[in-house]
C-alpha cells in the first residue's frame, strides 16, 4: 500500500514539475486607442473625429464604420492637399471641396441603408463644415503640440518640479 501511495505521489509531483517548467502563455499585445490616436497625423486624426461622430449619430455596425474610416481618410487628404494648394483662393477651395464632398456622397450610398443615408444626407451640411475646416483644426492642432510638447516616449509621464521630502524625526526614548 505504501509503495502504491509513493508511486501516486511521484507521479503528481513529477506532473506538477513539469506543468512549472513551462513558459506560461503571454497575453496578446493589445493597442490602446489613446496611443493609436496619438500616432495618427492630423488629417487622419480629423477623419477619425469625422468617423466616430457620424458612427454614432447614424449607428452604424463595425463593417460600416471601417469602409466610413476609409471614405473620410481618403476624403480628408484630398480636401487638404486642395486647400493647401489653393491657400487664399476661398471660391476655389469651396468649388473643389463641395466635389470631393460629392464623391464622399456617392461611395457612402453603397454602404449605409437607406434609413442611414437618409440621416447623413439630413445632416450632411454639418458634416461637409467639418471636412473643410480642417485647416483650421489642424492650424490649431499644431499650435497646441508647439505649446505643450510632449518628450519623445513619454508614455503619459510628464516631468515636473520634484517634491521635497519631509525629514524623518526619531523620537528616543
Amino acid at each position: 500500500m505504501k509503495k502504491k501511495l509513493a508511486a501516486a505521489t511521484a507521479l503528481v509531483l513529477a506532473s506538477l514539475g513539469a506543468t512549472a517548467q513551462q513558459k506560461p502563455a503571454t497575453p496578446a499585445p493589445q493597442d490602446k486607442p489613446s496611443q493609436a490616436s496619438a500616432r495618427l497625423n492630423p488629417i487622419q486624426a480629423h477623419a477619425r473625429q469625422l468617423s466616430d461622430q457620424m458612427a454614432r449619430e447614424l449607428r452604424l455596425n463595425g463593417y460600416q464604420k471601417t469602409r466610413l474610416q476609409a471614405i473620410n481618410e481618403d476624403k480628408q487628404a484630398k480636401i487638404a492637399a486642395i486647400t493647401q494648394k489653393n491657400a487664399g483662393n476661398d471660391k476655389l477651395i469651396k468649388q473643389q471641396c463641395d466635389a470631393v464632398c460629392k464623391e464622399r456622397d456617392k461611395e457612402l450610398q453603397a454602404v449605409l441603408s437607406t434609413d442611414q443615408y437618409s440621416s447623413y444626407y439630413d445632416a450632411r451640411p454639418s458634416y461637409n463644415q467639418f471636412s473643410m475646416n480642417y485647416g483650421k483644426a489642424a492650424n490649431a492642432i499644431f499650435v497646441n503640440s508647439v505649446q505643450n510638447p510632449l518628450p519623445a516616449s513619454s508614455n503619459g509621464a510628464t516631468i515636473g518640479p520634484a517634491k521635497s521630502a519631509a525629514p524623518a524625526t526619531r523620537s528616543r526614548q
